[in-house]
């Protein structure tokens, strides 16, 4: 049966700088399963991706409806921070997603993308390239990109991979404390933004303030 659907990838950086934060994070990705894989009109209307980076990219867990799979792939650690290998494999992936969820007959809505990372991009000369790919005006299923960037992230990185909304970690605030609030803000923007229509459009959902982080100046797209 058709229906409107809003897809979301969350998009993770997994490198060795990672590695004292990812079990909470995947713990954090489970509780986003079990909140919306048993509300059914939330799991109906929303489709789930996560794909993880460090020196290469990989789809961990293909986009789905989340009451569907028994539990999501976890990240694990491996070395480098390469933005342009996330945002390639991530601009495809849609591309294929979108067709495949129209070719069924669904209604699909601009895709949101949550982009985590800690650390520095190792491919700086090159990333620019494969993000402006990625948020082609041109494109029609160009995503909204939500950017968290948390321990040594740049800010002003951060806050040019934003284009929806973008958030720092606040000085003094742990990696983990940092974490929580991503995963709850996460949550949330997924729940209201499967559960909440307006003029029967489904609408993306993102608190304007996330507990540790302070909010970015983007430039939308």
């Amino acid at each position: 049966m058709p229906e409107q659907i809003l897809p979301f990838y969350v998009v993770c950086d997994q490198s060795y700088s990672m590695a004292d934060h990812l079990d909470a994070l995947n713990d954090a990705l489970a509780e986003l399963h079990r909140a919306v894989g048993t509300d059914p009109v939330v799991a109906d209307k929303t489709r789930f991706c996560l794909i993880g980076f460090s020196g290469t990219a990989e789809v961990l867990q293909p986009l789905c409806r989340l009451s569907d799979v028994v539990e999501i792939v976890g990240l694990t650690t491996q070395a480098g921070t390469s933005f342009g290998v996330a945002f390639t494999l991530l601009r495809t992936t849609i591309d294929e997603d979108v067709e495949s969820l129209k070719a069924d007959a669904h209604r699909v809505y601009r895709p949101a993308v949550f982009f985590l990372s800690d650390g520095h991009p190792t491919d700086q000369a090159t990333w620019p390239d494969a993000y402006e790919r990625l948020r082609d005006p041109e494109w029609p299923a160009r995503p909204n990109i939500i950017a968290f960037g948390i321990g040594d992230a740049d800010a002003d990185t951060i806050g040019r991979v934003g284009t929806f909304g973008a958030f720092m970690s606040t000085g003094g605030v742990s990696p983990g404390a940092a974490l929580h609030g991503f995963a709850r803000t996460l949550t949330t923007s997924v729940v209201r933004s499967g559960s909440v229509t307006t003029d029967g459009d489904l609408l993306l959902q993102v608190p304007e303030s996330v507990p540790g982080f302070t909010a970015l100046q983007i430039d939308p797209v």
